[in-house]
């Protein structure tokens, strides 16, 4: 075997076996149904064929045969839409039960696979659907779907909770306070464009037939082309998953959102996946003494390097795009997949829908090493600045530099105390671009900047553990509120693409906890009633975001982005301002001061007629003119001014 593993990482492997045709899978025809799958090491393969996605027998077993490029094909003249299926692999005399990896349908827990007519499986008025029109800035925000309904306190009907369902439900409120919206009305009004949907694919954490037994936020895939089944009202039933996820993101269009998928290529739930069980050893990268790579840190990497592995990921990308209408995609840990892959991914994206339609960012980074092939570029943060400019990543320089390390609990950042991060702070307001530091960037359409996601401890929570010495994780303490808006007020002024945890802007706590992959959904779960407790804090979110979206020196994405500073200093310690171009917008300058000091800071106002358009109380002063004569920026705020 560690012969055939050197050999399929050969030119000459790849030469006699890639297969460049997208039909693999099992596909309807006007003929009937044909079955093809890549498996050039198997002696021998055997399809088998059920009623039922997870009960009784195979009640027929038809034997492929050998095809071109290592492609084994069994056609039959008979409509097979809605039967199960599985496979028997024959490799070096050891036969292995598969489901089929290229699946596009599959039964409960994702065991056996299913033949579907994708056209019969869509919603009404799905072909008519299509993504609303990009606004002046991207404004992602990260939801798990089911953390997204699953409290009362959202006030979305109980038959729904926790299911993609719930997401069809136009107008939800908060129980006992109708004024305040929950679900997909709060999005609208806080000024989201983007719903970044945490895994949606079918994962193996959770088990379908128990849904409520247990959570995960899903970063485990068993079948990349198939939808989970935990959050469909049917997981039985193959097409029931693929109508409902269709019917969420016909939703989300219709209600004036764009739809990104958080996509898990680097790693697979087991390293006994489907794609082992096909081929073995080939969709996985080994170390020299023959133990699996774990630069995913989840006990197996995936060798996108290799070619056959490479149009998988491609293809998975383009049928998620085109069958379910997806407008963008987050790739987990994008700095285990090879650059020369993300950069077929976003031409193969560009050629069929528009340069830069469908958005394409990631993890630039990996949990440690992996073992790729030698000579291979990885699409890590040394890698960024030679990538195409439309494929982001996320920005780790001005997370930490506004609210301090995520893996030191107690380190402050800018905002809570924190010493020395001046020049940090005025490198985050241009994305980090033509720098240097930790974090380089060609042009602000690569950098997505952020202050906390699903990983590590809520913004919320960070400051609480470096603010308030009572740690109460529920009720924020008045320094804690005023560092959360000067997080909030640094982070939506500074180029790049915008981008929210699901409730960052009302204070979500996980009560200190910093890895709530597995944790009950008690603790995950979006506590609407929270929106209304700290619905202050939500306003000055929304206020600043209504204002980043009228200013283009801010929205501008381009590689000349940063030569719109027109001047930037630092004129008390924990304290910088920057003077930014901006002859489009109704402002034709903005003076930004960002204050984290105890003391008032003073700075000289440029000649003109300046107007306030936010202070640290308050986001909403731009909506009538508010003349000022000083630029004076109170202890712990910041100070936003336009040039009339």
């Amino acid at each position: 075997m560690a012969g055939r593993k050197a050999g399929f990482a050969s030119k000459q492997f790849e030469k006699q076996f890639h297969y460049g045709k997208s039909d693999l899978g099992a596909v309807l025809t006007r003929e009937g149904t044909e079955f093809r799958l890549w498996a050039p090491t198997a002696e021998r393969v055997e399809l088998r064929l059920y009623r039922s996605g997870h009960e009784g027998g195979a009640f027929r077993t038809e034997a492929l045969c050998r095809a071109e490029k290592g492609v084994w094909v069994w056609k039959c003249a008979e409509q097979l839409n809605g039967i199960y299926y599985d496979y028997l692999v024959t490799v070096d005399g050891e036969s292995r039960e598969t489901a089929d990896p290229y699946a596009r349908a599959c039964g409960l827990n994702g065991r056996r696979s299913m033949v579907i007519d994708l056209a019969a499986a869509a919603p009404e008025g799905w072909q008519e659907d299509a993504a609303p029109p990009r606004q002046a800035e991207d404004v992602i925000y990260e939801l798990h779907v089911r953390e997204f309904s699953w409290a009362e306190s959202g006030g979305f009907p109980a038959s729904v909770r926790g299911t993609y369902a719930a997401f069809c439900c136009d107008n939800t409120s908060l129980p006992g306070h109708p004024e305040q919206s929950t679900g997909l009305a709060y999005l609208r009004e806080l000024g989201v464009t983007h719903v970044q949907l945490m895994p949606v694919y079918d994962f193996g954490s959770v088990d379908e037939s128990d849904p409520d037994g247990s959570f995960n936020w899903g970063y485990d895939p068993v079948n990349y082309n198939v939808p989970e089944g935990s959050y469909s009202s049917d997981p039985t039933r193959g097409e029931v998953r693929v109508r409902e996820l269709r019917e969420l993101v016909q939703s989300l269009h219709r209600q004036g959102f764009r739809v990104v998928m958080d996509v898990v290529y680097n790693h697979t739930y087991s390293r006994d996946s489907w794609l082992e069980r096909t081929v073995p050893g080939y969709y996985y990268r080994t170390r020299r003494d023959g133990s699996d790579s774990n630069g995913s840190g989840c006990g197996n990497d995936v060798a996108s390097e290799r070619s056959m592995c490479a149009q998988y990921i491609l293809d998975s990308v383009l049928f998620w795009a085109e069958e379910y209408h997806m407008d963008g995609f987050r790739f987990d840990l994008m700095g285990l997949l090879d650059a020369e892959l993300m950069q077929r991914i976003r031409a193969a994206l560009d050629e069929r829908f528009g340069r830069g339609e469908k958005l394409v960012y990631g993890e630039p980074w990996a949990a440690s090493s992996t073992a790729c092939r030698r000579g291979t570029r990885l699409a890590d943060k040394a890698a960024l600045s030679s990538l195409d400019p439309e494929i982001g990543a996320f920005c780790d320089a001005v997370r930490d530099a506004v609210k301090g390390s995520v893996s030191k609990r107690q380190s402050p950042g800018f905002v809570n105390g924190g010493r020395n991060f001046e020049e940090r702070i005025l490198q985050s307001v241009t994305a980090w671009c033509g720098g240097e530091g930790a974090f380089r960037a060609a042009a602000p359409s690569q950098v997505i900047t952020y202050l906390s996601c699903h990983d590590d401890m809520t913004l919320w929570d960070k400051l609480v553990a470096t603010l308030d010495p009572n740690l109460d994780w529920d009720r924020g303490t008045e320094k804690v509120l005023r560092a959360n808006r000067l997080a909030a007020a640094i982070c939506m002024t500074c180029q790049g693409r915008l981008f929210l945890l699901s409730g960052e802007e009302f204070g979500r706590t996980k009560q200190g906890e910093d890895n709530t992959f597995r944790s009950p959904i008690e603790m995950n779960r979006l506590d609407w009633q929270r929106a209304w407790d700290n619905r202050e804090l939500t306003a000055y979110y929304r206020g600043l975001i209504a204002l980043r979206k009228q200013i283009p020196a801010l929205c501008d994405k381009s590689v000349r982005a940063r030569e719109r500073v027109l001047h930037a200093s630092v004129p008390a310690p924990r304290c910088v301002t920057v003077e930014l171009d901006n002859p489009e917008g109704p402002w034709k300058r903005i003076l930004l001061i960002y204050n984290a000091s105890s003391r008032a800071v003073s700075v000289p106002l440029p000649d003109g007629r300046w107007n306030l358009l936010a202070d640290g109380e308050q986001s909403f002063w731009w909506r009538a003119p508010h003349p000022v004569k000083e630029a004076k920026a109170a202890p712990g705020t910041a100070l936003i001014l336009g040039l009339a």
